[in-house]
């Protein structure tokens, strides 16, 4: 079973690209937070993950995703090779994204606050008989 699943925040804007046959790839590098922190510093450390996205997705990946925003995927891990111009071999190993999820928008906190911000303007999403609560009233 190849099946890689990844929370994470672009580090820098996705490229488009399209093949010779016009199909669209979208590539782009996660950064993802380590699940323990460093022994030493106590803080945590990340791993930088390169992925390609292929298709509709692709586009949908490069309109709508930026570096910061925060995505999760679903796909296989893949190793390729290629020859360097000074002649030596090298690897590439990257997740081949079949699944793309676009979980928020970086330093805006969660999607809570939007709802909130556009209800105190007087275009709430939810209607107007809508009030805020706090989470420490939930029930739950």
């Amino acid at each position: 079973m190849n099946r890689a699943m990844l929370i994470g925040r672009l580090t820098k804007d996705p490229e488009l690209r399209a093949t010779g046959s016009g199909i669209a790839v979208c590539t782009f590098t996660l950064a993802v937070d380590r699940r323990f922190a460093n022994r030493d510093s106590q803080t945590r450390e990340a791993d930088f993950i390169p992925v390609v996205v292929w298709r509709a997705q692709a586009e949908n990946c490069a309109k709508y995703l930026h570096k910061g925003s925060q995505a999760a995927i679903c796909g296989s891990i893949q190793t390729r090779t290629y020859d360097a111009p000074d002649g030596t071999k090298r690897y590439i190993t990257e997740v081949v994204a079949d699944e793309v999820q676009f979980l928020g928008r970086p330093n805006n906190g969660d999607n809570n606050e939007d709802a909130a911000r556009a209800a105190s303007l007087g275009n709430s999403p939810f209607g107007d008989n809508m009030q805020a609560v706090e989470d420490e009233e939930i029930p739950f």
